[in-house]
């Protein structure tokens, strides 16, 4: 298992007691999914591993995780570790609601503008994430707001868009 294969579920935070527990922050909006996990893959030196969980208790972005067969010493060594789970576990969305990952390559429709490029990446800054579109060598940056997103058609990969007024023509002049 590769991470391109996978998304990041969180990171390791601490150890908890001395039973070999760690404690997750779960980097996702719905922790509660994650209550049934029995195995997760941490990175340890760039590869994926596997480890499977014998308990895991949640309590709003955090869980108390006992591992099968880990030690105290085993659990501090993991600590600072991202989390990560493969691509086909993610709940499916609908609606307006996607993930960053799916759209890249999609067509962005503008009601005013028209076509406007195709997403490139998603730029996730702590204050604001944003759709960082090409049109052919021109950049596009446009905030990732409900405002912003008027439908997602996952069918043709097209986002629509009503970008705020007179945000494109500043970037395409």
């Amino acid at each position: 298992m590769t991470q391109d294969e996978c998304y990041r579920l969180g990171k390791i935070t601490k150890p908890f007691g001395f039973k070999g527990q760690v404690i997750f922050f779960l980097d996702v909006d719905s922790p509660e999914d994650y209550e049934e996990l029995d195995s997760v893959f941490v990175e340890v030196k760039g590869a994926l591993v596997p480890y499977f969980i014998k308990e895991i208790n949640i309590n709003d972005n955090k869980a108390t995780v006992t591992f099968e067969d880990l030690t105290p010493q085993e659990a501090q060594v993991l600590v600072g570790n991202d989390l990560y789970l493969p691509l086909d576990l993610l709940p499916k969305l609908d609606g307006n609601r996607f993930y960053y990952h799916e759209i890249i390559g999609w067509h962005v429709v503008d009601d005013e503008k028209g076509d406007i490029g195709t997403i490139a990446s998603v730029i996730d800054y702590p204050a604001q994430a944003l759709f960082q579109i090409m049109l052919g060598d021109k950049e596009i940056l446009i905030p990732i707001i409900d405002q912003v997103i008027v439908k997602v058609d996952r069918e043709s990969k097209t986002m629509f868009i009503h970008a705020p007024d007179g945000l494109i023509d500043l970037y395409l002049g």
